[in-house]
């Protein structure tokens, strides 16, 4: 890109680049080089926006899970729809179907990274931690709508089941799994509890 052009909404672009870079090159290709070229800027315009790529990278991930508060509040209005499954499964498919698993394997392959995630997020991993927040306010909804059982251990639900979805997910380069296979292991970690 020519010196002195501006550039529109420059954070988005350059988060938006860093995706497509880890999608589809994975967390040890993402360097500030990669992202800026990818977006088509000069690299001094990451460092204009972000005090470092770290910086940068923490930044990315943050937005991220901000995005699951939209999530959340869209899973907690379906609590009393459908059934629990399907809101679930749809809700772990959204969440797993985007680009989630990859920033979790960004996460967890750089240390200096999750120290500075450490600040917002103290305890798990960044952006799972949040998703399982989201299920349990869910599964807390329904709960008091009687839809789940009013001993079920949500605390234990949630992480389990967002466990249980990455795992399905965990394969950068594969196929997603097919919603039935989610809507299956969604029903059987359920099972017990729901009504």
């Amino acid at each position: 890109m020519p010196t002195g052009v501006a550039i529109r909404d420059a954070r988005e672009q350059l988060f938006d680049a860093a995706e497509r870079v880890l999608l589809r090159d994975g967390p040890s290709a993402l360097t500030s080089r990669a992202v800026t070229t990818e977006a088509g800027c000069a690299k001094g315009v990451l460092h204009r926006h972000f005090a470092d790529f770290d910086a940068f990278l923490a930044e990315l991930v943050l937005d991220r899970v901000r995005q699951i508060d939209h999530q959340a509040a869209a899973l907690r209005d379906s609590a009393g729809t459908g059934t629990v499954a399907d809101n679930l499964t749809g809700a772990l498919t959204n969440l797993f179907g985007s680009v989630a698993v990859a920033i979790v394997g960004l996460v967890t392959s750089r240390d200096d990274l999750r120290a500075r995630l450490r600040r917002t997020t103290p305890t798990g991993i960044p952006l799972l931690t949040e998703a399982a927040v989201m299920i349990a306010s869910y599964l807390t909804a329904e709960r008091d709508l009687g839809r789940i059982s009013p001993d079920a251990d949500i605390d234990a639900l949630a992480p389990t089941l967002i466990g249980t979805a990455h795992l399905l997910y965990a394969d950068r380069k594969g196929t997603p799994p097919h919603p039935e296979a989610v809507h299956r292991a969604v029903a059987s970690v359920i099972a017990g509890v729901a009504r």
